[in-house]
């Protein structure tokens, strides 16, 4: 299975950023340097590098002096954008995600994952068609519960090589594609294209990727949120993917 990058929002955080700030007219507070959240005892306070600039290189842990008191970097962000954006996440304002979006080209999945996947109204789909591409060599998925057992696995493959044979022999005898294609099984493999804002990025992402959820769909979700987490890792600070268990988890800090 193959999932790609097609496109996604330029400078995705630093646009929710600007559409969000527009609630509260503070474009003022916008800035591209780091914004370091100090510590000390039980007391927390942020330093802006640009009021700041000996406070560059500061990494999170590190203490660093501010007016003869020593603080030490509880978080540090990179610019404005991620912080805001982490502050819309953690407080639930997911609307403003809706300013940036992304497309995926998803390769080699079956009819059975992309008929989920299309459940979700909130995205936009483009998908390979059978009434004008001929399946006559059609390639499918078999899940791992059949592959890893013989008998299940010589019951599969002989009727995938049935379902061939009556598709072939449906068009020898004149019937076209899209009439052939209902002796078609679930299990043929698809391609598609999803765009969709990152709000619903996020809950796709959440419930196609939780434990629950079918094991191909959660494979392509667990690949899409590792290029997300890329490009916009604020956007999607919080879901984390569980690598021993293979599924998504929030994670709050």
């Amino acid at each position: 299975m193959q999932v790609d990058l097609i496109s996604i929002t330029p400078d995705a955080e630093r646009v929710i950023e600007s559409a969000g700030r527009t609630a509260y007219l503070s474009f003022d507070r916008e800035t591209d340097l780091p914004i370091i959240q100090g510590k000390k005892g039980e007391v927390t306070r942020l330093f802006r590098v640009e009021e700041h600039t000996g406070l560059t290189s500061v990494k999170r842990g590190e203490e660093f002096l501010i007016d003869g008191e020593v603080w030490q970097a509880d978080k540090v962000w990179r610019n404005s954008a991620e912080k805001f954006v982490e502050m819309l996440v953690r407080s639930g304002h997911h609307s403003v995600l809706e300013h940036a979006s992304a497309t995926f080209r998803i390769e080699g999945g079956s009819r059975a994952f992309t008929h989920q996947l299309v459940r979700h109204r909130m995205a936009s789909f483009t998908q390979q068609s059978q009434r004008y591409v001929s399946e006559e060599t059609f390639r499918y998925v078999e899940p791992p519960s059949i592959q890893e057992n013989p008998q299940a696995h010589e019951i599969f493959v002989d009727f995938m090589a049935k379902a061939q044979k009556a598709y072939r022999r449906l068009h020898e005898i004149g019937i076209r594609n899209e009439d052939a294609r209902f002796v078609l099984p679930n299990s043929i493999e698809s391609e598609i294209v999803i765009s969709t804002d990152f709000r619903e990025w996020r809950h796709i992402v959440e419930i196609r990727g939780a434990a629950k959820a079918q094991w191909e769909i959660r494979k392509v979700v667990l690949e899409i949120l590792k290029i997300l987490k890329e490009k916009a890792p604020a956007a999607f600070y919080d879901l984390e993917i569980n690598q021993e268990r293979g599924i998504v988890e929030r994670c709050e800090e």
